[in-house]
């Protein structure tokens, strides 16, 4: 795709990181056949080939108008179609460069803006969020629906994390945002099957949010700073020799991954950035590695049927299919088939609340699919994804490795 960058962009980095991607794009339109969006509302604007139409016109000096970035907005983020392209169009960090320039162009009415900087304020903030969430609960009643739904019915349990032991392997693992306060056992069900494995995974305190929900919010600034802190946090760790860093919700997972590409141009954090998303792992990729120990662990039995969901982040971010279900299977369980399962859920970080039509829709469609082999729990990888169907449904959502976690006790 020929462009003609304006002066304000061109010269800047990301700048030259739009026009490599767009001069990739050869406007095949084959990702919008695995568009979520497109696929509900039917307009060219609202794929990713119309997405980046508007951005290089953004890029190109055009006006910029609400148009422009209702249709960035509608965008999931979810990655499907760098998954298809043909060219390896890395349409996320283009997204990235345009939606950044759109809001520095165009003022978000208050509407808009109120929602947008409570989310950034207190989603960051395990500290915050938990009182917020503690709160919630005691207010349910009171709630919009589109916010109770999303509570956790009572205060869930993490479980006892395995004493100090003496493996050799040890692994660093991020406690996250809201994960703490919606689904503590996640990390120490994941530290439980570790420490059978012979694996030690521990946390550190002085890490946060990973990034993604200021990022994707476009308070990209705040974004980085939040990379910064975590890397200045994890780095004694690396330095001692940790093997991995395992990052057990998917949406974080693909955003640490990423710190290398956001970092690139930051003298100070560049290298060490570059180090972090190396280390990056999901705990599929760690306990895939070691199935033929897990399967020895494994009782024997039938466990029933499960459906599978598999985020976008995983499948299309972090790249991983394929993986977590045999070990499923290992276990015991029974998997149902999941039509389009390339599809997103909608949850999508804070999609769900921004554009909770649309989030809606895709929850109605995708719980339909997980739902149409009858399975008596729903599987995932990523705690906004589990939320997010947990509260359209009333089959239990749990995240996969909470049910290796309890076989194994």
């Amino acid at each position: 795709m020929d462009t003609q960058l304006a002066d304000f962009i061109r010269e800047s980095r990301a700048g030259q990181i739009a026009e490599e991607i767009l001069r990739k794009c050869v406007h095949c339109g084959f990702c919008t056949a695995t568009c979520p969006t497109y696929q509900l509302l039917g307009d060219e604007l609202d794929g990713p080939r119309g997405r980046i139409y508007l951005i290089k016109q953004v890029l190109e000096g055009k006006a910029v108008s609400e148009k422009t970035r209702t249709h960035l907005d509608r965008c999931l983020t979810c990655r499907s179609c760098e998954t298809t392209c043909p060219s390896g169009v890395k349409y996320s960090h283009l997204l990235d460069v345009g939606r950044a320039v759109v809001e520095s162009k165009l003022k978000r009415p208050l509407r808009e803006v109120v929602p947008r900087k409570l989310l950034a304020a207190v989603l960051p903030r395990p500290g915050l969020f938990g009182a917020a969430v503690a709160i919630g609960r005691a207010l349910r009643p009171l709630l919009p629906s589109l916010l109770a739904d999303k509570l956790p019915p009572a205060q869930a349990e993490a479980g006892a994390w395995p004493a100090r032991s003496g493996h050799a392997r040890r692994m660093l693992t991020l406690a996250g945002c809201v994960q703490p306060a919606l689904a503590p056992n996640i990390n120490a069900a994941t530290a439980r099957v570790f420490d059978k494995l012979g694996i030690a995974l521990f946390e550190e305190k002085r890490a946060g949010c990973c990034g993604a929900v200021r990022h994707h919010l476009n308070e990209q600034d705040s974004a980085r700073n939040d990379m910064r802190r975590n890397i200045d946090a994890w780095w004694p760790h690396v330095d001692a020799g940790i093997e991995a860093l395992v990052v057990t919700a998917s949406g974080c997972g693909v955003q640490v991954r990423d710190y290398g590409h956001l970092l690139a141009d930051d003298a100070v954090y560049a290298e060490k950035a570059a180090k972090i998303s190396a280390l990056c792992r999901d705990p599929a990729e760690i306990v895939a590695a070691e199935s033929e120990a897990l399967r020895r662990l494994l009782p024997a039995g039938e466990r029933g049927k499960l459906a599978f969901h598999s985020p976008c982040t995983l499948q299309h971010g972090l790249k991983i299919r394929g993986v977590i279900e045999p070990l499923l299977q290992a276990a015991g369980y029974q998997l149902t088939p999941v039509a389009d399962s390339h599809l997103c859920c909608g949850s999508a970080g804070t999609y769900a609340v921004l554009q909770a039509e649309l989030a809606g829709q895709l929850r109605e469609n995708k719980l339909n699919a997980l739902n149409a082999g009858s399975p008596a729990v729903i599987a995932t990888a990523n705690i906004g994804c589990l939320t997010h169907l947990q509260s359209g449904g009333a089959t239990p959502v749990r995240h996969w490795i909470e049910l290796i976690d309890e076989l194994l006790k």
